[in-house]
């Protein structure tokens, strides 16, 4: 398939898109693509903000190969902002990895161009200079074995939020996009990284005790049917979670989004809370960034 190029300038940048017309989805161009991102940048690129970016890419569309892209390739423009981060055991046999950091729309248009259909991001961000701070989120990844679906995830999600208020901590859900949910709360910075992930799992573990027949909190999968995994692990450093108004592999474009508990608590039916790209740029024209308290409002883990 010949490549058909087109010369755009993105905010001072000139950018050579390629492809336009392909499907990267059955119903959705690569064009599609990255009109939704270049529209929902306003609110996206703030959770996408100093944090080393995980590129899922799709160069033959969701129905082709797909692999994880951690590293920045070669082919990388000198004015794509990277990052050097240690990464012991890395599949590669490296001790560090050149992550690319999204924090401006060149940037990302640049990376969606390259088919990078899914954006993953850690939950810690890097300092001007490169060095890896400590988690300032954490994140509860709400995971339903089938005969379950997001319906009982949102009541998990409830039980949660009750657990972390006692606590005194306020936490604000996105879908995953898929058919679970993530449970946010914005932290202070702890002086260890490992702190959240020690929190999170005691959290996942009192409630799996408190409901038995709802919830798991190991990773099992043979203990998950007709259950919700309270999937605790994504505070660990070298894990990533996908980032807020990314869009998902799939069948059909859906996306990441960001809800209320008004809507999880209502939730009746397991296609209830899948939302596409259109209705997601009409809910943010509604409701504004729904997650915005997790770029200012950080609480102290007790």
């Amino acid at each position: 398939m010949s490549s058909k190029r087109t010369t755009v300038e993105v905010d001072g940048r000139q950018l050579s898109l390629s492809n336009l017309g392909k499907n990267l989805y059955p119903d959705f161009t690569k064009g599609e693509v990255i009109d939704y991102y270049a529209r929902i940048a306003p609110v996206m690129l703030p959770h996408l903000k100093d944090r080393a970016a995980t590129r899922v890419r799709w160069p033959d569309g969701v129905d082709g190969d797909w692999f994880f892209e951690k590293n920045a390739p070669s082919h990388t423009p000198g004015w794509v902002r990277t990052v050097t981060v240690p990464s012991p055991g890395s599949t590669r046999g490296r001790e560090t990895l050149d992550y690319v950091v999204i924090d401006d729309l060149p940037t990302l248009v640049w990376c969606v161009n390259l088919a990078a259909l899914e954006l993953h991001v850690p939950q810690w961000k890097v300092g001007p200079r490169g060095k890896v701070h400590a988690p300032d989120l954490m994140v509860f990844d709400l995971d339903p074995g089938a005969p379950a679906t997001i319906v009982e995830a949102c009541k998990v999600a409830c039980l949660l939020r009750g657990l972390l208020a006692e606590d005194g901590l306020e936490s604000y859900a996105k879908t995953s996009g898929k058919k679970g949910l993530h449970l946010y709360v914005p932290v202070k910075e702890p002086k260890e990284a490992e702190r959240t992930s020690e929190y999170a799992k005691a959290a996942a573990q009192r409630l799996a005790e408190e409901h038995p027949r709802l919830i798991v909190a190991k990773m099992e999968r043979r203990l998950r049917r007709g259950r919700v995994l309270i999937d605790w692990s994504q505070n660990d450093p070298a894990k990533t979670t996908v980032a807020p108004y990314s869009l998902r592999a799939a069948d059909r474009p859906s996306v990441s989004t960001p809800v209320t508990w008004d809507e999880l608590e209502s939730c009746k039916s397991a296609g209830a809370l899948m939302f596409s790209p259109d209705e997601v740029l009409t809910r943010v024209d509604k409701h504004g960034d729904l997650l915005k308290p997790l770029l200012k409002d950080h609480q102290p883990l007790p």
